[in-house]
C-alpha cells in the first residue's frame, strides 16, 4: 500500500476552471514499499495461524507501519522527511497569493468574525471589496485541492469532520467569549469552559475556539508557507482544513500572559496545565504519541467525541 502515492486522476469537478490536483503540479512523494519480510509474521509452532486471509493480514501490517511512521514523525514534527509531500515552486507562489488574500480578508472582517466566516461568504467579500480582491480561478482550485485531498497522504490520520468546503457555522448556536476574540458553541463546549473558569483561577484563558473551514484553511496555508511548502510538516502541527474538531466544538486554553507560547511545550510548565492535570478535568484531543500523526497538544481540550 503506497499511501503517499499521489492520485493524479483526482479531479476538482466542482470548479469551472476544470483544474485537477495533477494540473496544479502537486509533487508526487515516492514511498518505498514495505518488504515482504516486514509483511510476514513470525509464527511459532505453538501459535495457531490466523484465519484472516493473506490480503487482510498484509493490510493490517501495512496499516500498523503507517501509524507507527506517523507517530514517530510527530515526535519531531518540525523535521523534514524524505517522503513528505511538498508543493511545487509554482504552486508555492499560488499558495502565497491565496494566503495573502485570506489575510486581507481577515483584516477586513475582523479577527473574531474571521473565525466564523464561510467559504461562500469569503468569496462574496473578496469580490465586493477591492482591498481584498476577488479570488482567481487557480486560487479557488488550490483551496479546493487542499480541502478534498486525502490528508492521510500527508501522514495525518485524524478524521474528517466537515462534510463540505462550504459548511457554515450557525451564528445563533455560538457565543462570543468576552476579551478573547473567540467563540464557543453553546451547550457542551460552553459549559465545560465555564466549569474550567469556575474551578481554576482567572489565569485560564481561551486561546482558540470555533474555527470555520476557512479559518483552518488560513492556518494550514500559513504553516505550509512557513514550512517551505511542506504540506506533511504542516499537517504534523495542525489539522488540515476539514479535519479540525475546532469546527464542531473543541477549544484551546492557555495561561494568561504566556502569549503565543501557550501553543508550545512551555504550556506544560504552567500553573493552569498543572491544575488541569491534577483535577482530571479534561481530555486531550492529541495526547503524546497519539495515533493521528499530530504533535502533542496539551492545550487542546477534547469536547466532541470521535465521529
Amino acid at each position: 500500500m503506497n499511501r503517499r502515492k499521489f492520485i493524479s486522476g483526482a479531479l476538482i469537478s466542482s470548479l469551472t476552471s476544470g483544474l485537477s490536483l495533477s494540473s496544479l503540479g502537486m509533487l508526487e512523494a515516492q514511498a518505498s514499499p514495505l518488504s515482504r519480510s516486514n509483511l510476514s509474521p513470525k509464527v511459532s509452532g505453538a501459535t495457531r495461524p490466523s484465519l484472516a486471509t493473506h490480503s487482510q493480514r498484509e493490510q493490517g501490517y501495512q496499516l500498523d507501519s503507517h501509524v507507527k511512521d506517523a507517530v514517530n514523525k510527530a515526535k519531531d514534527f518540525e523535521q523534514d522527511y524524505a517522503n513528505d509531500i511538498y508543493l511545487s515552486k509554482h504552486q508555492r507562489v499560488l499558495l502565497r497569493s491565496t494566503l495573502n488574500r485570506l489575510t486581507r480578508l481577515q483584516r477586513l472582517v475582523g479577527y473574531a468574525n474571521f473565525n466564523l466566516i464561510s467559504f461562500d461568504s469569503a468569496i462574496v467579500y473578496a469580490r465586493r471589496y477591492p482591498v481584498v480582491g476577488r479570488f482567481s480561478k487557480r486560487e479557488i482550485a488550490l483551496i479546493e485541492a487542499l480541502y478534498v485531498y486525502d490528508a492521510s497522504n500527508y501522514g495525518f490520520l485524524g478524521q474528517k469532520v466537515s462534510e463540505k468546503l462550504t459548511d457554515k457555522i450557525v451564528v445563533k448556536e455560538v457565543k462570543k467569549i468576552a476579551g478573547s476574540g473567540h467563540y464557543l458553541y453553546q451547550g457542551e463546549a460552553l459549559k465545560l469552559y465555564q466549569k474550567l473558569k469556575k474551578e481554576l483561577s482567572n489565569d485560564l484563558i481561551l486561546t482558540s475556539g470555533i474555527r470555520s473551514v476557512v479559518k483552518q484553511l488560513h492556518l494550514f496555508m500559513a504553516k505550509a508557507d512557513k514550512s517551505d511548502g511542506n504540506l506533511s510538516r504542516a499537517a504534523r502541527s495542525l489539522a488540515p482544513p476539514g479535519h479540525s474538531f475546532h469546527g464542531i466544538g473543541d477549544f484551546d486554553v492557555g495561561q494568561k500572559g504566556l502569549g503565543a507560547a501557550n501553543f508550545t511545550s512551555a504550556f506544560m510548565e504552567t500553573k493552569i496545565h498543572q491544575q488541569l492535570t491534577d483535577l482530571g478535568l479534561i481530555a486531550e484531543r492529541y495526547p503524546e504519541s497519539n495515533p493521528f500523526g499530530v504533535r502533542h497538544e496539551p492545550w487542546h481540550i477534547k469536547v466532541i467525541r470521535d465521529v
